[in-house]
């Protein structure tokens, strides 16, 4: 399966901002996990801390021949309705990540715009949310295959 996984800002800064919530780990060594996880698929990974680059990226998906997505928006997830427009133009599974609790934080990280556009949220689970959310996509997969 082709999936894109989709960071948005200050993700960049995994490792180093905030290690007690989003952990000790760089992105990069959290994909290197994923890879070995899931060999047989192929797995891209996209970050910006730029909302129009996002929304570019998520076009993008539309030709590139993109079959899942897993977005964590970061901020942008509690405000940003053109990403949700974007999300919106995709009709490929989509799940919602978020490394840390987000319902167990600040008030305004309790609501996301983003989520009506998704299948599903991951919450809370750290690193292991993102392979969740491919384990889901492959299951997904599986079943359309089958039917």
């Amino acid at each position: 399966m082709n999936i894109l996984i989709l960071n948005g800002p200050n993700l960049n800064m995994l490792g180093k901002r905030e290690p007690g919530i989003y952990g000790s780990e760089s992105f990069e060594q959290i994909m290197e996990e994923l890879r070995a996880a899931f060999p047989s698929h192929s797995l891209h990974y996209f970050q910006s801390n730029h909302e129009g680059a996002i929304i570019d990226r998520l076009q993008q998906c539309l030709t590139d021949g993109t079959q899942g997505l897993v977005a964590n928006m970061g901020a942008f997830t509690h405000y940003s309705y053109a990403i949700l427009d974007a999300l919106r133009l995709l009709s490929i599974p989509k799940v919602e990540v978020h490394l840390s609790h987000i319902f167990a934080r600040e008030a305004f990280r309790h609501t996301s715009v983003i989520s009506p556009a998704c299948d599903g949220m991951i919450s809370g689970l750290g690193k292991y949310g993102y392979q969740a959310a491919i384990a889901w996509l492959l299951q997904v997969q599986q079943k359309s295959t089958e039917h």
